[in-house]
Formats: C-alpha cells, structure tokens, sequence
C-alpha cells in the first residue's frame, strides 16, 4: 500500500506541475494549446539523453525545459500573430510531429526500443537521521501550506453565500460527505458477504440506488432548512474538497513514513520529495506572477487583447513569453515523469495526455493555480480508484473497460460543467477566456 501511494504522489505532482502549465496557457492568457503533450516529451527525453551521457541532473533538467521553451519560442513566432484556431492546430500537429520524430529517430531516441537504465534521483541516497528530519520538516511545511491555500479559496467561496444558505448547504456537505464513506465501508464489507450470491454489477447498481436515496434525503432536509432552492454547485464542491483534505491527511501519513524508512524504497520516496518541492516551489512562482501586473495584462489580453493593444502592451511579447514558460514548466513535468515511468517510450506520450491536462484544469477551475492541484488530485484518485474497483462493478473486458473509464471521465466533466461551469475553485466572472 505504501508504495502505491507514493506513486499517486508523485503522479498527482507531475501532473499538476503539467497542468499547471497548461493553466498560465489557456486559464489564464486564452491560448488554447492542443499539443502540451509535445513540451513534456522535449523535456523528458532531453533530460535523459542528458544524464546518460553523465550531465548532472539537476543541469539536464533544466537544459530539457530551456529545450522545451525553445519549442514554445518557435511556434509562438509561426502562430501568435494570426487567430487562435491556427495556434490549437499546430499545437496538435507538432506534438504528433515530436512523437514521430521520437519513434523514427532511432539513433537519437532508440525508437520504439525507448530508453531504459538511466539515473534516478537520490536513488542512492542513504540519508542521516538529521537529513530525514529536514525531508520531514519540508513536506510537513509544503502540505500546511497546501491546506492553508485550500482554506483560503473556500473561505472566499462561502463570504459570497446567503446567510441563509450556509446552514443547509453545510448539512448537506457534511451529512452526505459522512454518508458516503460509511456506505463505502459498508459496501466493502458487503462484498465479501454476498459476493457467492449477488454478482459485482448488481452490488454496483445498489451501490449506485442507495447513493442517489442518500442525496435525495439530504436535499430534502437541507429545502427544510430554507425556503429557496440552495446553491447545490457550492455543496458540491465543499463535498469533494472536504472528501479529499481528510484521504491527504491519511495520504501525508503514510509520506511521512515513507521518509522515516527512506531505505525500503529510496528511488521512489527521493522522487516523491522532489517532486513535491518542485511542484511547491514552481507554483509558488507562479503565483507571485499572475498576482503581479504582468498577471494582470495576461488576465487583459483573455479577455480582450484589442483593448490591451490599445493600452499600448506589447501582446504578441507577453504571449510569447507564457507559452514559453508554460512551456518550461511542462518540460520540468516530462523530467519527473521519466523519472516516475523508469522507461521512455514515445508510446508515454500520446495526444490523450494533453486532454488529461485539459481535464484537471476544466476540473479544477480556470484561472486558478490552486483549482489545478485540486483537479490533479481528484483525476488521480478516479483514475486509481476506478482501476481497481471498476472492473469487480461493470462485465466489460480490459480493453473495453479503459474506454468506459475514458467515457466516465467525460461525464464527470459534464456534470462539473453543469453544477460548477467555472470549476471547483474557478471564479464564475472568469468564464470569458478568450471568447
């Protein structure tokens, strides 16, 4: 189990370090970048053809994201001056461009024979007990840090209420939050109890009834508790944040084993260490940046860069400028990724990964740094948790059943769309993004 979670760590970060990326990209300037996947490819294999050839790691990560936001630089200067539709139709061309380059190349990049064998981080690391407090204090620092900013985005979330709706929204959350993992423990227990008598997809269909009864009861209470209809996209969201601020609480524990025993998994639990810091660190950045003026005229030029033209700003320099440093911070994403993967394929790197970034940043909200790491979490514990317990609910066969989880991913982002068409954590004024 431990080990399974530190991967969903170091998942959760790369993703989110990718996603947010894509965020500064699209979230927060309205450029729409179909191909993001090809900046993560530039950086993971330039870091590894890097440290195989005994470059420090540290120096061929950040040569793989000047490599990337060199790609960035080129089709920012072949697309930026014309309309947005030509930047998403090269994006996706250079990106399926790349792969190619990587499967054909074979001299370069071994070709599909991918590259295997080359340094990890910290793998062989065996940290005094001074050290492993210092990794201890670090994740500690960076996870309070986390639930400060969580706290802070809900608590604006709330200030903009109805008095009279905080009551029965807030029974709502909690009730329903509770309910739901007591009717998973139950269904757990369930399972094995009645496994010989009732198939998996008859326990999922009770599943799924008693799930809908649950919430049917606690809407009705909460319409008790006020006589207006109560603003059910607000419940939503403190469910699902509420749900996943107490499974990181459960997760930040076994982290912090992790380090505690560094030496059962040193390749793993240096990756997770570094990954997080790095995720930590390039969000803190990013932060600082869209809060600064130079945040603001990205905000002017999704919303309208005519007007930002005319208030003499340099709109072609500052999209440059974001699709490189997305571009960077994607490159940066490729390095952990390969790191995580042990192996590069350029199989790793197909078009569907661009649209998992576009689900956690749709997911999440955008526009918001903090909804990015949100919506990377609750994309990993789907994508983990149906992998899992998918195939024991629907009689599908393995290939069948990726499409259906594809499919149900689709449906989450559709009800996301009509509770939250902003996002979890998205602002609703923000909804323009480009348009």
């Amino acid at each position: 189990m431990q080990g399974f979670i530190i991967s969903l760590i170091i998942f959760t970060s790369i993703f989110a370090l990718f996603g947010l990326g894509l965020n500064l990209q699209w979230g927060f300037t309205g450029l729409i970048n179909f191909g993001h996947v090809a900046f993560m490819t530039l950086g993971a294999y330039t870091t590894v053809l890097l440290s195989v050839q005994g470059v420090p790691l540290p120096l061929a990560t950040l040569v793989g994201a000047l490599v990337a936001a060199g790609l960035g630089l080129l089709m920012g200067f072949a697309t930026l001056r014309l309309r947005t539709d030509y930047l998403a139709i090269v994006t996706i061309g250079v990106s399926e461009m790349i792969r190619l380059i990587a499967v054909n190349e074979g001299w370069l990049t071994r070709g599909t024979l991918g590259l295997q064998g080359f340094p990890l981080p910290l793998a062989s690391l065996n940290p005094t007990f001074p050290v492993r407090i210092v990794m201890l204090l670090l994740i500690t620092a960076i996870v309070a840090l986390g639930y400060r900013q969580l706290w802070r985005s809900l608590r604006q979330t709330l200030k903009k209420l109805p008095p009279e709706a905080i009551v029965p929204i807030t029974v709502m959350a909690l009730g329903y939050g509770s309910s739901l993992g007591l009717l998973l423990v139950g269904t757990g227990w369930a399972a094995k109890q009645l496994k010989p008598l009732l198939p998996a997809w008859g326990l999922g269909c009770l599943l799924l009834l008693a799930l809908t009864l649950i919430g049917y009861f606690y809407i009705g209470l909460a319409q008790r508790l006020t006589k207006r209809r109560p603003q059910w996209s607000t419940g939503l969201m403190l469910v699902s944040t509420s749900a996943l601020a107490v499974c990181g609480l459960w997760i930040y524990g076994i982290a912090i084993d992790a380090i505690y025993h560094y030496e059962k998994s040193p390749a793993k639990t240096g990756l997770m260490v570094i990954s997080v810091a790095i995720l930590a660190l390039i969000y803190w950045g990013l932060e600082k940046l869209v809060r600064s003026p130079w945040g603001r005229v990205l905000k002017a030029i999704r919303e309208d860069e005519e007007v930002t033209k005319a208030l003499g700003k340099n709109v072609f320099a500052y999209k440059l400028q974001v699709l490189m440093l997305g571009g960077a911070i994607a490159g940066i994403a490729g390095a952990l990724y390969s790191w995580q993967l042990t192996t590069v394929y350029p199989d790793n790197f197909p078009p569907l990964v661009t649209f998992d970034a576009w689900t956690i940043v749709v997911l999440g909200g955008a526009g918001n740094n903090a909804g990015t790491l949100l919506g990377s979490a609750i994309f990993w514990a789907y994508y983990n948790v149906t992998r899992f317990i998918l195939g024991d609910i629907v009689p599908l066969d393995d290939a069948r059943l990726g499409a259906f989880r594809i499919m149900l991913i689709g449906l989450l982002l559709m009800v996301v769309m009509v509770w939250r068409p902003q996002g979890i954590l998205g602002k609703k004024e923000e909804l323009t993004l480009g348009q």
